[in-house]
């Protein structure tokens, strides 16, 4: 059973910017942003066809400067925030904005030419100022809400964002407390309790907040030996996290009892730049490291299935006897696969919203790489 090759597609600037198009449901979308100092910057959409196995791609002009952060609305597929480099009398801070695509541009070409880029619609300015530069812009998970969250330097944002009006109001804030904390370096919101926390993460610890209260509660202290790089939450189970960081580890948490971690990675030999969850089948987990490689792990004694993919119940109680009786061992954690096809650091790694076995990943170079989840594994899952 032979898998598809991968896709690869290159982006003229270096980047390190990545989003799933994730409002789009169905089709294979993602947006790219451009790191360039001596070029305008640009947004790449990019469309995959995975029946004939082909990238439509658009390129949209940012004009703002260079691009660290990209995000994609979560109740709008046309709006996305970006947080980009602005230099002004000699003065350089990292600002965000929300942005539209423009309505007329063509989901379905594949021309390379980029004599006509279009340039991103402006809807409103996200104004951090007096809070330092912006880590992040992270939109609130399910779309039910306009909400959008901003990690600022030492500072928790919290927009309420009309792009009807063009307008976003700064409706909530908190800050780290004391003096001497390092800046926060990452965020992420939790689609459980009611979307109500959210975790962030500094030097090497790793905070819940409430978001009704702008209080911590739960810390992990030293989830790391080093910097805490990213953060992501099981989609399926409400109390587990993962992490990765520059101690060249994935880990895994129960928040409720976050002394020890649940289960420690050691796939990669530099810094883990990125860690996600699949979508849906929350065993399968990527990481993406500067060691220029993205691991995908089948993590399935911490998953919502630990004893495979059961679809109903009448048919599941032979199962769980065979499990009960011990005539049925449970699948074992493993390295599913490792893919290589990258060059430089690899910053981002994201599962598609339309198709739960197709993922992207994008090094510094602008190499932008579509694999699958092997054939097997997938059939694993859904048999």
């Amino acid at each position: 059973m032979e898998d598809e090759a991968p896709v690869i597609y290159g982006l003229e600037f270096q980047a390190r910017a990545l989003s799933a198009q994730v409002a789009e449901t169905d089709s294979i979308r993602f947006l790219v942003g451009t790191q360039s100092l001596r070029a305008e910057n640009q947004v790449h959409h990019i469309d995959f066809d995975d029946e004939n196995n082909v990238i439509n791609k658009n390129v949209f002009m940012h004009r703002e400067g260079e691009i660290w952060h990209l995000s994609s609305c979560t109740f709008d597929k046309n709006l996305l925030t970006t947080c980009y480099n602005k230099t002004s009398d000699a003065k350089t801070e990292i600002q965000a904005a929300v942005w539209r695509l423009p309505s007329d541009f063509d989901t379905s070409s594949s021309d390379d030419s980029t004599t006509n880029i279009q340039p991103l619609e402006l809807v409103c300015h996200l104004n951090s100022d007096e809070f330092g530069d912006m880590k992040s812009i992270l939109w609130h998970p399910t779309g039910d809400s306009k909400a959008a969250l901003g990690i600022a330097d030492g500072h928790i944002l919290l927009w309420d964002v009309d792009s009807h009006s063009a307008t976003a109001k700064l409706k909530d804030s908190a800050s780290l407390e004391g003096k001497g904390h390092p800046k926060l370096t990452s965020g992420k919101w939790n689609p459980h309790h009611n979307c109500s926390q959210i975790a962030t993460a500094n030097d090497t610890t790793i905070r819940g907040w409430d978001l009704r209260s702008m209080h911590v509660v739960y810390t992990i202290e030293n989830a790391h030996g080093q910097l805490v790089r990213d953060i992501d939450f099981n989609p399926n189970k409400q109390y587990y996290l993962s992490s990765c960081g520059d101690d060249c580890r994935v880990r895994f948490w129960d928040v409720r009892n976050p002394s020890e971690p649940l289960k420690v990675l050691s796939d990669h030999s530099h810094w883990v730049w990125s860690v996600r969850y699949n979508h849906f089948h929350d065993q399968l987990v990527l990481s993406a490291s500067s060691d220029s490689r993205v691991v995908l792990n089948n993590v399935v004694t911490l998953s919502s299935e630990p004893f495979g993919h059961l679809v109903e119940e009448d048919d599941n109680s032979e199962d769980e006897e065979e499990v009960k009786e011990g005539t049925r061992e449970p699948i074992e954690d493993s390295v599913l696969a490792t893919y290589e096809e990258h060059e430089d650091s690899v910053y981002a790694v994201e599962w598609s919203t339309a198709d739960p076995w197709v993922f992207v990943s994008l090094s510094y170079d602008g190499r932008v790489v579509i694999n699958r989840v092997p054939r097997a594994e997938k059939y694993k899952i859904l048999l």
